[in-house]
Parts: structure tokens; C-alpha cells; sequence
């Protein structure tokens, strides 16, 4: 109920109109929009004027007062910092295989020198496909540390761009099942199959996680073709060692059937500002191509060609 006892604030002055501020509108310390909401007028002085009590009495704030440098120091906190052994080279990372967290990593497979023939489509997304289609967060972010764990969220989020399923949802070229893009992911990494990633627009925006890259590429994703890309998400995958191509024609993305097979050649002479022609064979044989479109440069061919960025980095400091 209302404090008798406060005087009422008078109405806030309309804005003035000869440039000057508002004296009642100036941005002011939490210390002091405390001490002017207790007396309940925004023109109260709090370090002179006293607070009137709702039995009527008078209480003085006092002014606070900070420390500029702690008096008894800064507490240094416990120091935990382990020295790594001057040759690491013989230390042996231990990590259960009964472990639903952490897996070791094994390095991805350089490039086998052969082009891709006869991929599979996994998943054809329509719309947005962010990295949060691609790897969702949430509860699968437990799984940070296990890569075939976290694996299971893979394009979970994506539209298919055909007819006649839900969302994250896909037909599996080796079984002829209706199944979930992890599921099939893995069915396909299980029977050694190598797939074809197709994108709409700005593929990959969002948040910049590596996960989203990693778990195709584990997964035996080897090209991913769109209209566009993240540019984050499009230097991740190279990082993995994964080939991302632009459409030359953004209308070829609508051509590509379910059920076709991609061949991606000549990545012998893969270089910077060359197009890659990617061909289509329908499922009655017939063939067409079209022209791609990639932002490579030399140092990232050597990533595609190793296996991975991280390949190059660990055979230069092997060497």
C-alpha cells in the first residue's frame, strides 16, 4: 500500500526542445536508482535528504564505498598447473572403451588418388540447413568428446527436399528404408559407402562448431554441393577434408533425383579458381553434367589431399 508518509514524484517534464537533457532522464548508478526508489521520488537527493520510515521516522543513507585494491591482496588461488614431460612422444593417452563421453580420435584417411564415383545423395536439404540442423545442441552436446556418439544428431534438423517425409528423414539407397539421416549416415560408414552432401542456400550458417563438419566427414561424407555456403562452415569442411563445391548454375540444384548417383573427377588437377564438373546418372542411366563452383586455395588442396588439415600440420612436425 502507499507510504503516507512519501511525497509522490512529480510527473516526468516532457522532452525539452532546446537540446539540453532532461535532468530527470540522466543515466545515473545502480547505488543511486536504488536509494531514489526507496524514498519514491526520482528527484530525491539521497546522500542529504533522509528516508522517511512509514512510522514516520528518518533514515540516512550512507554513501558506499569501494576499494580501489583489496586490502589483504589478491587470494593466488591453488595452483594446479601440471608441466608437461620435456618428450611427450612415449606418453600414452588412456581412455576407457566402455566410454559413452570421450573416444580417441582416429586420424581421417588421406585422399586414395581415385575420383568419386557413384555417391549417394544422404540428404538433399531444402531451406535452411544451419549447423544446428546439421548438429543439433542441446543434450547431444554431452557427447562433445565422442565423435560417433554425438554422430547421432546428424542433419536430425534437415528439410528433405522430397516429397513425402518428415523432418529428418530420408530414404537409404542401400536398403530402400525410410530412415533418419544419423541412422543412415552410419549405415552407410558401416558398409564403407561414401555420400554426397546437397544444400540450399548459406549452408551451414550459424554457429561456427566443428562438429558439424566432423560427424560427415566420420560418417563417410565426402563432397558437399549447395548454392551456397557459410563461408565458417565451408572452411570447416575443408579443414576435415571434405570438398565443397558451389552450383555454377543454382539451378541445377533442382535437377538432382533422390535416387541418382554423383561422380565427382578429376580431383588430380583440383586448383584454385577452377570450376569441377560434377556428373548425374539418373537411375535409368541416363547422364548429364553440370559445372561447380569452389574457393580452395593451394594450402587447403594439401588438406583435401592429406585427409584433413590436422594430417599436414602433424606430418610437418613429424618430419
Amino acid at each position: 500500500e502507499p507510504n503516507p508518509h512519501v511525497t509522490p514524484s512529480p510527473p516526468t517534464p516532457p522532452p525539452r526542445t532546446d537540446g539540453t537533457a532532461n535532468p530527470l532522464a540522466l543515466e545515473t548508478s545502480p547505488d543511486t536508482v536504488l536509494a531514489r526508489a526507496l524514498s519514491g521520488r526520482l528527484d530525491s537527493a539521497p546522500t542529504s535528504e533522509p528516508l522517511i520510515a512509514h512510522a514516520g521516522s528518518e533514515i540516512m543513507l550512507e554513501a558506499p564505498v569501494g576499494q580501489v585494491l583489496p586490502d589483504a591482496g589478491y587470494d593466488p588461488g591453488e595452483d594446479t598447473f601440471t608441466a608437461p614431460p620435456e618428450h611427450g612422444s612415449g606418453v600414452e593417452v588412456v581412455v576407457s572403451p566402455s566410454s559413452d563421453r570421450l573416444q580417441l580420435l582416429t586420424p581421417f584417411a588421406a585422399w586414395d588418388g581415385n575420383d568419386y564415383e557413384g555417391l549417394p545423395v544422404l540428404v538433399k536439404a531444402q531451406g535452411k540447413f544451419t549447423t544446428d540442423h546439421i548438429s543439433m545442441a542441446g543434450p547431444w552436446l554431452k557427447y562433445r568428446g565422442h565423435l560417433e556418439n554425438i554422430s547421432g544428431n546428424l542433419y536430425l534438423g534437415a528439410v528433405n527436399a522430397y516429397d513425402g517425409y518428415e523432418v529428418g528423414y530420408g530414404k537409404n539407397q542401400l536398403t530402400g528404408e525410410t530412415q533418419t539421416f544419423p541412422d543412415m549416415a552410419k549405415s552407410y560408414h558401416e558398409a564403407g559407402q561414401r555420400w554426397v552432401l546437397i544444400g540450399d542456400e548459406t549452408l551451414g550458417e550459424g554457429s561456427s562448431r566443428e562438429h558439424a563438419a566432423m560427424e560427415p566427414r566420420v560418417r563417410h561424407g565426402v563432397v558437399a554441393i549447395a548454392r551456397s555456403f557459410a563461408r565458417i562452415h565451408e572452411t570447416n569442411l575443408k579443414t576435415q577434408g571434405m570438398v565443397p563445391l558451389t552450383f555454377a548454375d543454382p539451378a541445377d540444384y533442382d535437377r538432382i533425383g533422390e535416387d541418382d548417383r554423383i561422380a565427382v573427377r578429376n580431383l588430380a588437377a583440383l586448383a584454385p579458381e577452377q570450376q569441377v564438373e560434377v556428373e548425374v546418372t539418373t537411375p535409368a542411366g541416363e547422364t548429364w553434367t553440370f559445372r561447380t563452383n569452389h574457393t580452395f586455395s593451394d594450402d587447403q588442396i594439401e588438406w583435401f589431399k592429406a585427409g584433413s588439415a590436422l594430417n599436414v600440420i602433424r606430418s610437418k612436425t613429424q618430419a
